[in-house]
């Protein structure tokens, strides 16, 4: 039975501002008391008031850096096999209960590659996410407060309180919301739960824009030319711009998501866009740090999938292809790259398990590279995360990889090795978004009135919708992520346009009519000339049709 709850986020937080994580984790352990309150709210069965006492003079810091393939080469059964052959050899912890610190599509994901490793799972949701399908799927549920990010999947006390009173012993972030958060990370291993990912030192090292492209600079990783560093002001960003060429972006060292990023082509722009974009950081990010890079003209967005164990062994998984973007921001992703080589896939994929090496890391993640049209890469980023594409990855490999996530967060070493890694088939995947394409990509929120979502031989959907659920205003506007594989590039094409036109969501607009206009377009069939500006440079937008 599933057994619904409602943490006081506002009393917990209040109360947990004045202790350190150990002191909090001590005392909320030692002195919680539950009490049954009136049921206030339709389908919540119980509430409960958490209250616990102490003091201590530090802060206890909640703050966030915010904002199957049929071709496999390892079944989950497989995958389970392996491992245990190796784990009498290190220390593994068997996890037992995974508290899914997320929403949406990912945590529907996670739940499910939980429940065929046979680990219970928890659901955290909002007031607003109280009829998602991820709390319908998970063991337990618990409502971590309102609406708003800020005072629910954001909020570390209500998060952590949550994995206390339910007795999970994992937590796993999915993506965006803490999912990239030193602090959470490292105060989940401060109260002994295990964090389904890196470590804080890790994530706070990749964190950082800047202080990642130093870090991969001494690990040997090739990094597009630009400040050594922070900038002081706008006229060091000139006389650097000036030495290196332009156009050149300014970046926020905090940045992420496609914002915080401003092209100047002369030193007049550049010093008139710098402190708009350093103000926008600080709003955005709460630090207006800049950095500066050479602009690549036209490069491809290049990302190689990276899983390391906690024994310092490293692989790659293969590269994916995210040129096609809006607004700094994914639509379609593709792997493997089309253009790619052999050679080129093995330096890169050196230089990108190099960059895990270099900061100790553990689990997956994803190293993002600029691919010039001459063959030059730079890197540009790693996420410390899981990411919204790796199903893609999962078509051409067969590997299940939040479940090799979950092995690894157990303790257990990889059970691969890079010459076990192939490549089979292409794979697509097309994000699709409650939007309107026409109108600047506006959200628009609402309830599906009906869904039919296609099928077939390797067709895939996962998403988090339903007909007659009712999409909330306050997420992203990503309601599924449609992929397809096939033995060749040509024919997952042909498939993923099958579905597209097979796929119908009434009631929100959407983005399949875009992706069906890029999928009929020429120079993406043929996939040489796709850049990132590949929207604007094909004027795709005015090929799109209801």
């Amino acid at each position: 039975m599933t057994l619904l709850t409602f943490v006081d986020s506002l009393s917990l937080h209040k109360k947990a501002r004045n202790f350190g994580v150990s002191a909090f984790r001590d005392s909320f352990v030692r002195k919680v008391r539950v009490a049954t309150c009136k049921e206030t709210r339709p389908n919540v069965l119980f509430s409960w008031k958490l209250e616990y006492g102490g003091a201590s003079n530090s802060s206890f810091s909640s703050t966030s850096l915010a904002s199957e393939q049929q071709t496999g080469v390892a079944s989950s059964s497989t995958l389970k096999e392996k491992v245990s052959e190796k784990s009498q050899k290190y220390k593994v912890k068997p996890i037992k209960k995974v508290l899914v610190a997320n929403r949406g599509e990912i945590a529907v994901r996670i739940i499910r590659s939980c429940r065929e490793l046979g680990i219970e799972t928890v659901a955290v949701y909002s007031t607003a996410d109280r009829n998602a399908l991820h709390v319908a799927l998970a063991d337990e549920t618990v409502c971590i407060g309102e609406p708003s990010s800020k005072k629910s999947y954001l909020d570390i006390t209500s998060v952590l309180a949550a994995a206390e009173i339910t007795g999970a012993d994992a937590i796993h972030p999915g993506y965006g919301f803490l999912s990239e958060n030193s602090v959470f990370s490292s105060s989940c291993e401060e109260m002994g739960i295990t964090f389904i990912g890196p470590s804080g030192f890790a994530i706070e090292k990749m964190g950082d824009k800047s202080t990642a492209k130093e870090t991969m600079l001494n690990a040997g990783v090739p990094c597009v030319p630009g400040s050594n560093g922070l900038l002081a002001d706008a006229e060091e960003a000139v006389k650097i711009a000036e030495s290196i060429g332009y156009p050149v972006l300014l970046k926020a060292t905090a940045g992420g998501g496609g914002r915080g990023i401003k092209l100047a082509r002369d030193s007049e722009q550049l010093r008139s866009l710098y402190q708009m974009c350093s103000a926008e950081a600080q709003a955005a990010f709460g630090n207006g740090r800049l950095y500066l890079e050479k602009f690549v003209e036209a490069p491809r967005h290049v990302e190689i999938q990276v899983i390391a164990d906690k024994y310092g062994n490293a692989i790659h998984l293969g590269e994916r292809d995210c040129s096609i973007q809006r607004r700094n921001q994914k639509l379609v992703e593709e792997a493997p790259c089309p253009v790619m080589t052999e050679e080129l896939r093995a330096k890169m994929g050196e230089a990108a398990v190099n960059a895990a090496k270099a900061i100790h890391y553990c689990g997956a993640g994803t190293v993002e590279f600029l691919l010039s049209a001459t063959g030059e890469f730079y890197f540009m980023e790693m996420n410390t995360r899981i990411q919204v594409e790796h199903p893609i990855t999962e078509q051409i490999t067969g590997i299940d990889i939040v479940q090799l996530q979950l092995q690894i967060a157990e303790g257990r070493p990889l059970p691969y090795k890079q010459s076990d890694i192939q490549l089979r088939g292409h794979a697509f995947e097309v994000r699709i978004n409650c939007e309107e394409p026409k109108e600047n990509f506006r959200p628009v929120p609402g309830q599906i009135s009906s869904l039919f979502v296609p099928g077939g031989l390797g067709v895939r959907w996962d998403s988090h919708i339903y007909p007659g659920y009712t999409i909330a205003p306050n997420y992203d506007s990503m309601i599924g992520k449609l992929i397809v594989w096939g033995p060749t590039r040509d024919l997952a094409i042909r498939k993923m346009k099958r579905a597209l036109n097979e796929m119908n969501i009434a009631g929100v607009p959407s983005t399949i009519p875009l992706h069906r206009a890029i999928f009929n377009n020429e120079k993406f069939i043929q996939g040489k000339e796709v850049y990132t500006n590949f929207l604007e440079t094909e004027d795709i937008l005015s090929q799109v049709v209801a």
